[in-house]
């Protein structure tokens, strides 16, 4: 899965409006984040096989992201991260948490048995992956209906609508470039070409961020200082000029 991962950063806006965007996109790759790293520095394994149907990825060894426990483990230090780092509510927090873990759970609807439910034990996986048309429409599906959340919600609160429909357009772009084309290259290049576009779509989730800050306090009128409108003036220009 890729864009789907996405789903859960749109909802988990919707519902808690002051949480970071940017740290929701960003934690609901969080784990594919570390799989990329962990790729590259050769610790977690990844091979290409064009037998298999569907996607040709076979990820055969990936204990430290993607078992249930070591998903787990990301979801807590992210939610411990977001507290010590963003100085957000427990309730904030608890949602970055629960996006990163997120990740496990939508993995297992679309991956081969390659989820490890301990260290060393049991794989899981439902095998969407085998069906590429069924699988792209339940990704596509899943960021159209909680994109219309995160629209609605923008709505309610009067932000503009625009921002939110181009990061839209970008993830179902991704999701038809994924789908026309087929894993190539070494390992290393996999995780290296994965961890740009986790970190690009996080980076453009920022600026979706500065866009909707609130003007600080000195782009308005001083408290302390009336604002004195013409209306105001006349009486005081009367006085002062009788003809």
């Amino acid at each position: 899965m890729l864009v789907g991962h996405y789903a859960a950063a749109l909802v988990a806006k919707a519902v808690e409006p002051r949480a970071p965007f940017w740290v929701l996109v960003a934690g609901a790759q969080l784990v594919d984040i570390g799989w990329a790293g962990l790729v590259m520095a050769g610790v977690e394994k990844i091979r290409i096989d064009p037998s298999l149907p569907g996607s040709s990825l076979d990820l055969y060894y990936m204990p430290f992201t993607h078992s249930l426990p070591g998903a787990l483990a990301w979801g807590i230090a992210a939610m411990l991260l977001c507290r010590l780092a963003i100085s957000s509510s427990w309730r904030v927090c608890g949602i970055v948490g629960a996006v990163v873990f997120s990740h496990w759970l939508l993995d297992f609807l679309v991956h081969r048995p390659d989820l490890e439910l301990w260290f060393g034990g049991a794989k899981v996986g439902l095998g969407v992956w085998n069906f590429p048309v069924q699988e792209a429409m339940l990704e596509m599906g899943l960021i159209a209906l909680t994109g219309a959340a995160w629209l609605w919600e923008r709505g309610r609160s009067q932000r503009p609508a625009w921002p939110a429909l181009l990061f839209l357009l970008l993830l179902a772009t991704l999701q038809i470039v994924a789908s026309l084309t087929e894993p190539a290259g070494s390992t290393f290049a996999l995780g290296r070409t994965a961890l740009v576009l986790y970190l690009v779509v996080s980076g453009l989730a920022a600026l979706i961020d500065m866009k909707d800050r609130p003007a600080g306090p000195s782009s308005l009128p001083d408290q302390g200082e009336p604002v004195v409108l013409a209306d105001d003036l006349e009486p005081e220009i009367g006085r002062d000029f009788k003809f």
